[in-house]
């Protein structure tokens, strides 16, 4: 049995990957954002997993002091971690700004998975073979990294490039972790789990809304999502393979600008400076 940490457990591909997870045998913690919506999302993977190795902790990860109670409380409760899985995301539709003073798409996305895989890489190590799966998108193909306006301060701010600015980044974060890890028994790979038809667009432009309804019919379920998760976090074909982007459960070489070791080494800069000053 293995002990999988899951963000964003309560809503889409999180919470069918955990009912996927937890019926296959593994224990499962889900991590919610709502106390009320976790404590619901809980009791249903658990009935239809039929699994009482389901558990949940609750943090937002807008407010980064919340992330670093999470990874506390998980330390208290667990002393084990075989896979982490980086799932939660959002979108906003206007620029907006976290508890944290920072831009909240590029927070939530990325700088609050990367503190949190910081803060428990070693419980991962101690249990290792162990690995971390990063849910990027395909977006990233054509995301942006401008370090002088990470947070769209000085105007142009949409939707989508903050989105794409995000998934870039986990790409980026992604390829820099495997590379730390080498040798060290943790294995880091990201993926793009399709266009899924799940709630993260609820954030999108009015506008939008007639032209989603019509995509929505050709998106994938939440439930062939969560399939390229669960392969990404227990398949044993790719036990040992790390660095790696998958779409469709298949390397692909990702954006030129996800490989570009000086952008990946800014980045790192970058986020443990803003998520340090987040904190202090």
């Amino acid at each position: 049995m293995k002990t999988i940490l899951l963000t964003g457990g309560t809503h889409g591909i999180g919470q069918e990957a955990a009912v996927a997870l937890a019926r296959a045998g593994h224990r499962v913690v889900i991590v919610g954002r709502d106390p009320a919506r976790t404590h619901e999302a809980l009791a249903d993977i658990k009935h239809r997993a039929n699994s009482p190795h389901v558990e949940s902790l609750v943090a937002d990860f807008s407010r980064l002091a919340e992330v670093h109670q999470l990874a506390a409380d998980y330390r208290a409760k667990y002393d084990r971690l075989d896979v982490l899985i980086n799932n939660a995301g959002t979108v906003f539709a206007k620029r907006t700004l976290t508890h944290d003073g920072l831009e909240a798409t590029f927070a939530v996305n990325h700088l609050a998975p990367f503190l949190l895989t910081n803060l428990l890489v070693d419980l991962l190590e101690k249990s290792a073979p162990a690995r971390i799966v990063n849910v990027a998108s395909g977006s990233h193909y054509v995301g942006t990294m401008n370090f002088d306006d990470l947070g769209y301060e000085k105007g142009g701010y949409w939707i989508m490039k903050a989105y794409e600015r995000s998934k870039l980044a986990n790409v980026l974060f992604t390829l820099s972790l495997a590379k730390r890890l080498e040798g060290r028994g943790v294995t880091v790979n990201a993926l793009h789990p399709g266009t899924v038809a799940t709630n993260i667009y609820r954030y999108s432009p009015g506008w939008t809304l007639p032209f989603l309804a019509v995509a929505k019919v050709f998106m994938l379920s939440p439930e062939r999502g969560a399939q390229r998760i669960i392969h990404a976090a227990t398949s044993p074909e790719l036990e040992g393979q790390t660095g790696l982007y998958f779409e469709k459960n298949l390397p692909r070489t990702p954006a030129p600008l996800a490989l570009d070791e000086g952008v990946a080494a800014r980045l790192w800069v970058e986020s443990e400076r803003l998520t340090a000053r987040a904190l202090a």
